[in-house]
């Protein structure tokens, strides 16, 4: 990795949102109601807290465009996100997903958002963004079963990034500990287990 191509994914972030956002719809139509308590590779989470967690995400974003801000400490509804009767939740998710992006794709663009009070570029955000959606449309297809393997370029570019926004400080709160995986390892592979998840583990 150099400099200038982190640099250059960085300030292609929304790209690298759209990318992911892409991705990871294509692993919401294997969740089903019965899925829904099925354990996900993030620790301590079924795949019903890590939808909620997802929707919280997109939830975030949202704010952040509309507002040039986000408030961290708006409550966390994750524990009461569910598979009900009169709301498809997997629909509804897909469907903000594609608000946001739609949002920031046709934005003008902030240069700074907000975050708790401390100014930050958007394209950092957007970066963030996209590598946690990737991974946890990966997070999905893997707690349904199935494997989807992030697509190559846009795992290599998410990979760039990850060292400037994934760090020690979020260890082990955030993401567990690097996974070591051959050299030999794709992109997507390689990704994953920087992110603290085994993609040998099914």
């Amino acid at each position: 990795m150099t400099d200038e191509r982190a640099t250059a994914a960085l300030v292609g972030g929304v790209a690298l949102l759209e990318r992911a956002v892409s991705y990871t719809l294509g692993s919401l139509p294997l969740v089903t109601p019965a899925a829904m308590s099925r354990p996900t590779p993030c620790r301590d989470w079924d795949l019903q807290a890590l939808l909620g967690h997802m929707d919280d995400s997109i939830l975030a974003l949202q704010e952040a465009i509309d507002t040039a801000s986000v408030d961290l400490d708006a409550s966390d509804d994750a524990g009461g996100w569910g598979w009900d009767v009169d709301v498809d939740p997997v629909a509804r998710l897909r469907d903000r997903a594609r608000r946001v992006l739609g949002a920031w794709t046709r934005a003008d663009g902030h240069e700074v958002i907000s975050i708790a009070g401390r100014p930050l570029p958007a394209s950092i955000l957007t970066s963030t963004g996209a590598i946690e959606v990737a991974v946890h449309g990966w997070d999905v297809a893997r707690a349904c079963g199935q494997h989807r393997p992030i697509p190559p370029l846009l795992a290599q570019e998410l990979l760039e990034v990850a060292p400037l926004l994934v760090t020690q400080a979020d260890r082990p709160a955030r993401f567990a500990a690097p996974v070591r995986v051959s050299r030999l390892a794709s992109p997507s592979e390689r990704l994953i287990a920087y992110l603290g998840r085994d993609p040998r583990e099914r």
